[in-house]
C-alpha cells in the first residue's frame, strides 16, 4: 500500500464555507433552469440572453466543483485561485444582469393569458436567480484578498476584480454598438470602437496572463508595473472616447441631442448611442479606480511548471 496515499476527494470542496457557496450555486442554478423548462418560459433576445447566462454559469460551476472535488485542477497549468475567483466574479455579474432583465420583460402583476401559475413560476425564477447571484457574490467575498493579508493571486485583489467588471461593461458596450448604433457614420465614432476593442483586448490579456500563472515578468518589466502601464493607457484612451462619442452622437451638428419621437423602442439608434455613452463613463471610472489601487499593489507571483508526462 502506498504510504503517501490519502483521500482522493477533497472534503473541503463540500465541507467549507466556499464549498457550501458552490453547492448553493449548483442547487439554485439547477432550480432556475428547471423552472424555465417546466413552465416559466422565455422568448425574444432578452429571454435568450437570460437563459444563456444561466446555462453558461451553471455549466461553469459544475466544472469548477468537479475539478475541485477530485483535485484534478492540480493537473492544469493554471492558477486555480485566480481562475475560480474570476469565474465567480463573472457569474455574479451575469446573474445580477439576468435577475434584472428577466422580471423586467417577463414578470407582470396581472396574470398572463396562459394562467397565474406561469406568473408564479417566473417570480420563482427571479427569486432563485437573485439568491444564486448572492451565492456567487459570497464566493467572491470569501476568495477576495483581505487587508494586510499576503496576496498570492492578482485576481483576488480589488484590481483583479475590477478587471472582470471592466470586461463585462465592455461587453455591454459591444452589444449596444451592434444594435443599430450607426457607429460607422463618422471616423471619430469608428475611433471610439477601436478604443473599446483595444482596451477590452488588453484587459483580457492581463486576466489570461494571471490565470495562466505568467506573472513574473512581462516585456522586461514586473507584472505589477505592466498592469499599471496598461491601466494608464486604458484610462487615457477611454477618456478620449468618453469625450468624442457624445460629441459626434448628440451634438446638433452630427446627431440629435433628444430622442426622436417616432423612434421604435428597442430598435432606436439613439438609445444604443446613449447606452454606449453612459457605459463609457462607467468604464472610465472603473479604470481610474483600478489605476489608483494598482499603484500600491504587491503580490507573490507564481509560475506553474508543466505537468510531467505519464
Amino acid at each position: 500500500m502506498d504510504p503517501q496515499a490519502g483521500p482522493y476527494l477533497n472534503k473541503r470542496a463540500l465541507c467549507s464555507p466556499l464549498g457550501a457557496a458552490r453547492v448553493c450555486q449548483l442547487a439554485l442554478g439547477c432550480a432556475v433552469i428547471a423552472l424555465i423548462a417546466h413552465g416559466a418560459g422565455y422568448s425574444g433576445s432578452h429571454g435568450e440572453f437570460c437563459m444563456a447566462a444561466w446555462c453558461f454559469c451553471f455549466s461553469m460551476t459544475v466544472v469548477v466543483f468537479f475539478l475541485d472535488a477530485t483535485r484534478l485542477h492540480s493537473c492544469l497549468p493554471i492558477s486555480w485561485e485566480d481562475f475560480t475567483v474570476t469565474c465567480a466574479a463573472f457569474a455574479t455579474l451575469m446573474y445580477v444582469t439576468a435577475s434584472v432583465v428577466y422580471p423586467l420583460f417577463f414578470v407582470r402583476s396581472e396574470c398572463p393569458y396562459e394562467g397565474c401559475h406561469i406568473r408564479d413560476f417566473r417570480i420563482a425564477v427571479t427569486v432563485c436567480s437573485i439568491l444564486c447571484a448572492v451565492s456567487y457574490g459570497a464566493e467572491v467575498a470569501l476568495c477576495r484578498a483581505k487587508p494586510g493579508q499576503a496576496v498570492v493571486g492578482y485576481m483576488a485583489t480589488v484590481s483583479g476584480l475590477l478587471k472582470v467588471v471592466q470586461g463585462f461593461v465592455a461587453c455591454i458596450i459591444f452589444g449596444a454598438l451592434a444594435n443599430k448604433s450607426e457607429y460607422a457614420r463618422y471616423e471619430a465614432t469608428i475611433y471610439c470602437v477601436v478604443v473599446y476593442s483595444f482596451c477590452f483586448a488588453l484587459t483580457a490579456v492581463v486576466v489570461l496572463l494571471t490565470v495562466c500563472g505568467r506573472t513574473k515578468a512581462v516585456l522586461c518589466m514586473s507584472f505589477e508595473r505592466f498592469v499599471v502601464v496598461c491601466t494608464l493607457l486604458e484610462v487615457l484612451l477611454y477618456l478620449s472616447a468618453s469625450v468624442v462619442w457624445p460629441v459626434f452622437c448628440f451634438e446638433p451638428k452630427y446627431g440629435s441631442p433628444e430622442r426622436p419621437y417616432h423612434c421604435p423602442r428597442g430598435k432606436c439608434p439613439w438609445d444604443s448611442k446613449l447606452v454606449v455613452a453612459v457605459f463609457s463613463f462607467v468604464n472610465l471610472i472603473l479604470y481610474g479606480a483600478d489605476l489608483l489601487y494598482s499603484q500600491t499593489m504587491r503580490f507573490v507571483s507564481t509560475r506553474f511548471p508543466t505537468a510531467p508526462r505519464v
